[in-house]
């Protein structure tokens, strides 16, 4: 799928969130990777095979009390 030189991870590698976006929708908060990821701003993923990776990093930002 990846056209680029050196080519872009593959959805199953573990830096797959390397491969470079092909097409952004911040306003919908998703944006697709060459690779075929679809990856979402609450850090969640969908792989091209179907699966899931659910939301990975936190997404709140602890303040000092």
């Amino acid at each position: 799928m990846c056209q680029h030189q050196p080519p872009c991870p593959t959805s199953g590698d573990p830096d797959h969130e390397a491969a470079r976006v092909v097409a952004s929708h911040p306003e919908q908060g998703w944006s697709l990777l060459c690779n075929g990821v679809v990856v979402f701003e609450d850090t969640g993923e969908l792989l091209p095979d179907g699966g899931v990776i659910a939301p990975h990093r936190p997404t709140y930002i602890r303040t000092a009390a």
